[in-house]
């Protein structure tokens, strides 16, 4: 199936993309995913953390990808 997926800052830098349609299994969850990410792209290994949001929700990890979501990948921040 395939789902939407969105990249800000760092997280663009690293997947050489801002917005994409990619292939996931059936039932795939949203740990699965990154750690697919993570496999392919080991430079998300050296950020502090890595949060998801799924049509415009933070989601957690035990959550299920369905066909046609949007995912967001959100490195993070700094500020001042």
């Amino acid at each position: 199936m395939e789902i939407k997926v969105r990249a800000f800052g760092i997280a663009k830098d690293i997947l050489g993309f801002r917005e994409q349609t990619l292939s996931v299994e059936n039932g795939e969850t949203i740990l699965e995913f990154k750690k697919r990410l993570l496999s392919q792209y080991p430079k998300f290994e050296d950020l502090v953390s890595l949060a998801f949001a799924v049509n415009e929700e933070y989601c957690s990890e035990d959550f299920v990808l369905q066909p046609l979501d949007e995912v967001v990948i959100i490195p993070p921040v700094s500020g001042g």
